[in-house]
Order: structure tokens, then sequence, then C-alpha cells
């Protein structure tokens, strides 16, 4: 999937962890369920302004559909992630990726797996995350529409997507279908994700070898396809 995410931490917890403040404290709630096709509001520290944390919706807008989001949205084309391999083979994602990197905070998301490697089937959701179900980093790309400025209302006048890369093992498993995993950032090279002069050739480089050097944990979640759900209820990222 690499297109649902959680960030269940309260904003003392985030600040604390990645040392930076929310740009509109207000606006912020935890949330157990955002889903790329609902474009939520994703908190992102962005590489032109690392001390700050800013909403940043799901979703990236290329430059050349900004005056039409809708149009775009509506279209087959969706930009909730980008393959790290490819994100200097795609107009959409070059300019981003040499200039508007930024790391994207979460607590966990969800992959599907198919048992028994039964493609045809049902996928099996499985939710992901770190041991004690601590804050981590993806690695994202941004882009500014317009002049970019955020009013006080949570208007967000940024869009924002996260890369994947190519599954490790425990993530073979998981996602057993498309073998993807999101570019979970290894904490120690967060903040050289965010080193506004690294060249093409390093960030392709530095994408293959950031995965974090730690092992995730899983389970499978019942209650994910229901219709009666509300998807901002703990019970979303519960076992069975």
């Amino acid at each position: 999937m690499c297109y649902i995410a959680s960030n269940t931490k309260p904003e003392k917890q985030i600040v604390e962890r990645f040392e930076a403040t929310m740009l509109i404290p207000e606006l912020y709630e935890p949330y157990y369920f955002a889903a790329g096709y609902m474009y939520p509001n994703l908190y992102c520290i962005p590489m032109e302004d690392p001390q700050h944390i800013y909403p940043m919706e799901w979703g990236l807008i290329p430059k050349w559909s900004e005056n039409n989001i809708e149009k775009f949205r509506n279209s087959k084309y969706k930009t909730w992630n980008a393959k790290g391999e490819e994100v200097f083979q795609k107009k959409t994602y070059k300019d981003p990726a040499l200039h508007r990197r930024c790391l994207i905070i979460a607590d966990g998301f969800f992959e599907p797996h198919y048992p028994d490697n039964n493609f045809k089937g049902k996928a099996e959701p499985k939710y992901c995350y770190l041991p004690d179900h601590q804050l981590f980093a993806f690695a994202g790309l941004y882009n500014k529409i317009g002049n970019g400025d955020i009013d006080m209302d949570g208007d967000t006048e940024f869009s924002v997507t996260l890369l994947t890369t190519e599954a490790n093992d425990f993530f073979k498993y998981v996602h057993n279908k498309k073998k993807r995993m999101p570019l979970v950032l290894d904490p120690e090279v967060e903040g050289e994700w965010l080193n506004p002069n690294l060249t093409q050739k390093q960030i392709e480089e530095f994408i293959p070898h950031a995965f974090i050097n730690e092992d995730f944990k899983e389970h499978t979640v019942p209650n994910f396809y229901s219709q009666d759900i509300d998807t901002n209820s703990k019970s979303v990222i519960l076992p069975k």
C-alpha cells in the first residue's frame, strides 16, 4: 500500500523526538488512519526550514497542475508515493528530489498481505510499526503550491509524497505481491536527507542504503475493511 499511515503521538513527544516545533500547533491532531486518497495533512520537516514541522497535503501536486488540482487528483496518475530508484527518471519528482526533500513523521503504516501467496484472493491488511510503537520518519518529497504560504486556518499550500524502495526480507513477506516498502529513514541519516548540498549522484547512492537499522513488527488488522469503523479510533490498528 504505502499510502496509509498513522501518527498517534502527542505534539510534545513529536517535538522532543525531532527537535522541531509545529508551525501551526493548534492544527495538529494525532491520527490512527490517514490515507492518500483522503488527501489529509501529514506532518513534515522540510529541508528549507528544518526547525519547523509543516502540515503538507498527501499527494504531490506537480507544478504544471497546481492551477487545476482537482483535475489532477481525478486522473489515474497518483502521487501518494514514488519509487525511490526512479525519482530522477520522472519529471514529476526530479526537481523535488534535488531541492525539496523532507521528513514525514509517522509511527505506523499499513501494507497488504496475501495469505498463502494467493494474489487472486483478498489482501489481509497488516499494520507495521517499530518496537514500542516509536516515532520514525519516511523520506519524502514536497512541492509548494503557489507561493507556499500557510494560513492560520490550516489551509496548506504544500503537497508531499513518500518514497518507496525494494523490500527487505521482512517486507517481502508482508507486502508479498509487489515486494515494496516505504523508505523509513534510519535516525542517523535523517539530517543528511535534509542536506541541501546533496548532488543527484549522492541522493541516488543514499536511497538504497538509508532504511532504518531496526526490525519492524506487524500484525493483521481485522477491522480495516469495516464500513462502520471510525478511522480516527485506536480500534483501526488493533490486532485480531
